[in-house]
């Protein structure tokens, strides 16, 4: 379990591609870490396959994460080269402050940027998602983009199967994050409200009876 509070920003030093799977390899400026440790990488929740001697003389060590093909399909991780720069965070504990939102690391799919504007020193951003996602979407709700916990400030359509809405990002998260890096087009992982799946899954039950 994560809270979207990005720890750490790092290039990517090495991919190995397979049939259906990939593997990288992040320099880590984290100590402590245990081999099988969660870690999220862009949002989706990755384990420590192996931790190797740093190559950078500044990180501490550097761990490779085996991605399989189920995680290649639903998030942006295929699309990871050498010096591609992803979003870190460490699994939190049980005295961890919940200074985001909690977030599971399991992406629930993709959101496409539409458009950058920069409003003031902060930076407004117009995604767009499908539909079936957006349902989970309400205005100054959680949402978790490329791993960053963020709010929907509001929710512009639901149109041609997609849903639109715009965040504002504060220039302490366009900083310590990739989102500053990114261009209209591009895709990044989304997880939504985790609280919301769950109130919907409880309510189906009560929904199909009073369709009886």
């Amino acid at each position: 379990m994560f809270t979207g509070i990005i720890e750490a920003q790092e290039r990517v030093l090495r991919t190995e591609k397979q049939v259906d799977s990939l593997q990288i390899t992040l320099p880590c400026h984290f100590t402590g870490v245990a081999l099988g440790e969660s870690i999220a990488v862009n949002g989706a929740c990755l384990t420590v396959a192996q931790i190797l001697p740093p190559s950078l003389p500044e990180s501490v060590q550097d761990l490779v994460f085996f991605i399989s093909a189920e995680t290649l399909e639903k998030t942006n991780l295929g699309q990871i080269q050498k010096n591609s720069s992803v979003n870190l965070e460490r699994a939190i504990t049980l005295n961890t402050r919940l200074s985001g939102h909690l977030v599971q690391g399991h992406v629930d799919g993709q959101a496409r940027l539409l458009e950058i504007s920069s409003v003031g020193e902060s930076y407004q951003m117009k995604w767009q998602i499908a539909t079936p996602l957006g349902r989970y979407c309400i205005p100054k709700g959680s949402i978790t983009l490329n791993g960053v916990s963020l709010t929907i400030n509001s929710i512009l359509n639901f149109e041609n199967q997609n849903t639109v809405f715009e965040i504002m990002v504060i220039p302490h998260t366009w900083t310590h994050t990739n989102l500053s890096q990114l261009q209209v087009g591009d895709t990044v992982n989304l997880e939504v409200d985790l609280l919301a799946k769950y109130v919907e899954r409880l309510c189906q039950p009560l929904m199909q009876h009073s369709k009886i």
